[in-house]
Formats: C-alpha cells, structure tokens, sequence
C-alpha cells in the first residue's frame, strides 16, 4: 500500500513540475520573441501623470444637453487669471533659469539679410501655455536620484498647452489642474525653474517670452524611420557595384576587431532602429517673432520632428550663445501694445529698397 501511494504521488509531483516547466518555457519563448520583434522605444511617464484618455462610453446626452456643457466650460475657463500677482521686482542675471515654452513646428520659411544672404528659418508657434503647477525644490522627488551634490536646487514648474474638451479626459487627469483653474489640456511639459523665476499657477505664457536676437535650444523627438540599414542610418558609402563584388553592395563590410580581441566593439555602427528619440538642437538664434499668432522664426531647419510636431523650448545653455542683454524676468507680461512682426536687426525688410552691389574689377 505505502508502495502505491508513492507512486502516485511520485507521479502526481511530476506532472505539475512538467506542466510548470512547460509553461516557462513558452512564457520565455514569448519573451524573447517580443523582445527582437519590437524594438521600438517604450513611453516612460512621469510619476505623477496618471492615466490620460478615458475609454468613450454612450453617455446618452442630447444635443442641447452637449451645448449647455460647452457653454458652462466657456463660461468657467473663458477667462483665466494668475491666483497670485507676478513678481517683477527681481533683477535678472545669467545664474538664473527661467521656464521653457511649448509649440508645434508648422514649416519652414526664408530670411534675407541685409548683406544679400539668403537663410533658412523654422516657423514654430506657441500654444497658449499656462502654468499649471509648481513644486518646490524640497519637495520635487525624481524618479532618479542623482548621487553628485547639487548646490543650486531648482523647481519644477508644470506648464499646459493646447486646451481640449474636459470630457475626453479621465478623472485623474483632470484632477491635475483643479486648483489651477486652467482647462485641461492635451499637452503637459515640465521645466526646471530657479525658485526665484517661479510663476503663479494660472500665467498665460506667449511668444515675447524669448526676445527677438535670443539663442534657444528646441527639443523634439525625431522622425520614425523604422528599421534602416547603415547606409540610411549612418551614411554608409557602401560597396563597389561591379568588379567581383557579390551581395555586398548594400552592407556595413567588415565589423569585427583583430588580434587577441577579435570581437564585435561596443557602439559599433550596424543596422538598427532609427529615429523616434529625443534630440536637442541648440544655440539656434531667433530672427523674427510674430505676435498675432505667437510664431518664432528659428534658424535653421534641422529641428527635430516632423511638420506640426511638438517641441519644447528653453534657454540656450551654450557658454558661447549666453544673452547680452537682461531678458524678461520671469516672463514677458503683455502691459504695451507691440508691433505684429519684429524682425532682428540683421534682418532685411521688404519695405526697405533692395540690396544693391556695385561690381568690382
């Protein structure tokens, strides 16, 4: 009898191990089969944004009912005021950090200088940003802790862009911005601000925030290419056509290192994914800014994204690209009426006469 039961449960211990083993071992062929098919880059979110769009469920609402929500969210959004009065009295040096703006680049479009030149400049617009929230340096928490000291502490300013229709978003989301008094918006970005350029919640934020001959630094994330050779990807020149060479026309050659440490080196350029990251262009100078669409005209046209892309832009932190001048601390406030379109000095108008050059011998 003792013989059987061990038997049985010999038997029975077996099978779940096997059953056990089976399943680990398709749970890691799924792994791994995941793991070389995507190999896109995942979105990792800051830790206080929750989720954002809410799933779309009949809701039963009339037409009327529709339009009496949109006139109550016109009527409490329609104007939005600072909660507290801005500081103005604080004077400007370059230790200072102020905040960043949002915008979409919408295209590229060309400049004359006065000495004939010919540049290209991008066309980015400001969304009607607002600060949302702030958090003090003491009470900020990244998700990574930086192990150096950090002498110079700073906030982080939380600013909006690109209002939408409260009703789309979840009621986490929407959460972010009650005591703001700011509509939800689409778009959220953070900036790290001096405590003494910190902005009430509430602030409209627009173009004149960075003055016209100031160098800023855009971010934006590239465009997704996919999947590229070396030649797309790195530019490669790539083999010979003719003259023997055979199914290499198209290919990176030879990657591995000789002698003792035959091996392929890290960082080695290869085929891989391109794009879909987050670059920096800086020291990029602004040529005009138009104030009846808030459009900065940046040179350059090598930003990156796409066109209607977003964008983020800051303070250039070039030693070499610093402002001359004081800038508008902590922002621009729209007290004076200002011109549509201010040009840099360098700039050629279309109302003055045409650049002449006389021919020399």
């Amino acid at each position: 009898m003792t013989q059987v039961l061990c038997n049985v449960f010999h038997r029975t211990v077996f099978k779940q191990l096997e059953e056990k083993l089976r399943g680990l071992t398709i749970t890691n062929n799924e792994i791994i089969r995941n793991k070389y098919a995507l190999a896109r880059p995942k979105l990792r979110n800051p830790i206080w944004l929750t989720k954002k769009h809410r799933s779309l469920e009949p809701n039963f609402l009339t037409s009327e009912n529709k339009e009496f929500i949109k006139e109550v969210v016109t009527d409490k959004y329609s104007v939005i005021k600072p909660e507290t009065p801005i500081n103005t009295n604080i004077e400007w040096t370059d230790k200072m950090k102020r905040t960043g703006l949002i915008g979409r680049k919408i295209g590229i479009y060309p400049l004359w200088l006065k000495n004939g030149k010919k540049i290209q400049t991008t066309l980015i617009q400001i969304l009607d940003n607002h600060v949302v929230k702030y958090i003090p340096p003491e009470e900020y928490n990244p998700p990574r802790q930086r192990v150096e000291k950090i002498y110079n502490k700073k906030g982080c300013l939380l600013i909006g862009a690109e209002a939408a229709d409260p009703s789309i978003f979840t009621k986490e989301y929407c959460g972010i911005f009650k005591h703001s008094g700011v509509i939800p918006k689409r778009i959220l970005g953070r900036f790290f601000v001096s405590p003494d350029a910190v902005l009430p919640p509430g602030t409209l934020l627009n173009a004149l925030h960075f003055p016209v001959g100031h160098y800023v630094d855009v971010r934006g994330k590239t465009i997704d290419r996919g999947f590229q050779g070396v030649m797309k990807r790195h530019g490669f020149k790539g083999m010979p056509a003719s003259h023997g060479v055979t199914k290499t026309h198209r290919r990176g050659g030879c990657v591995g290192g000789g002698g003792a440490k035959g091996r392929i080196w890290p960082g080695t350029k290869m085929p891989g994914h391109m794009g879909n990251r987050y670059r920096v262009a800086k020291g990029l100078k602004i040529w005009r800014i138009n104030t009846k669409y808030n459009v900065l005209y940046v040179s350059g046209q090598a930003i990156p994204g796409g066109t209607n892309d977003v964008v983020y832009i800051y303070d250039s932190i070039l030693p070499t690209r610093k402002p001359a001048g004081p800038l508008p601390f902590p922002t621009y406030l729209m007290n004076d009426e200002v011109a549509e379109d201010i040009y840099d000095k360098e700039i050629h108008l279309f109302e003055e006469p045409s650049v002449m050059f006389k021919e020399t011998e």
